[in-house]
């Protein structure tokens, strides 16, 4: 799978662990960045990786700073991205299942890098169910009147 990763200064040793274990796992890893410890703004780097999956160049997304919220709030920014915010394996399953989001986003203040790893996985092997739930997200995708 073709995934972007991005991350801030407060994310940016978690993405790092986080790209190396999907490179090796296989996946083709586009780094968005940051790639140091010098603080920077995270909405540039959420524009990024979303802009990696509008463009086709990615298929999923993963941003971490130091919430996610962050993260979460500038990708979704962008026309025809939906990025979550998970700190638990059920919500990291159901923002693919449920709500065909392309991008998760996590907090490296607030899960370590054990459940960060569990809730890639849990992200990266749901598929979105469509559905019912295909409704709801083509409200999402609407404009708000």
């Amino acid at each position: 799978m073709k995934i972007a990763v991005g991350a801030d200064h407060g994310g940016v040793q978690l993405k790092d662990a986080l790209a190396a274990r999907l490179l090796a796992a296989g996946h083709e890893v586009t780094d968005c960045g940051t790639h140091g410890g010098a603080s920077v703004d995270y909405p540039d780097f959420a524009q990024q990786v979303a802009r990696a999956i509008t463009s086709g160049a990615a298929e999923r997304g993963i941003l971490v700073c130091g919430t996610g919220q962050g993260m979460a709030m500038a990708a979704n920014k962008v026309p025809g991205i939906r990025a979550g915010v998970v700190s638990d394996v059920f919500s990291a399953r159901m923002i693919a299942e449920h709500n065909n989001a392309q991008i998760l986003c996590l907090g490296a203040r607030v899960v370590g890098p054990g459940l960060a790893e569990t809730l890639v996985d849990a992200y990266l092997s749901a598929s979105f169910e469509g559905g019912r739930h295909s409704r709801r997200v083509g409200k999402i995708e609407s404009p708000a009147s």
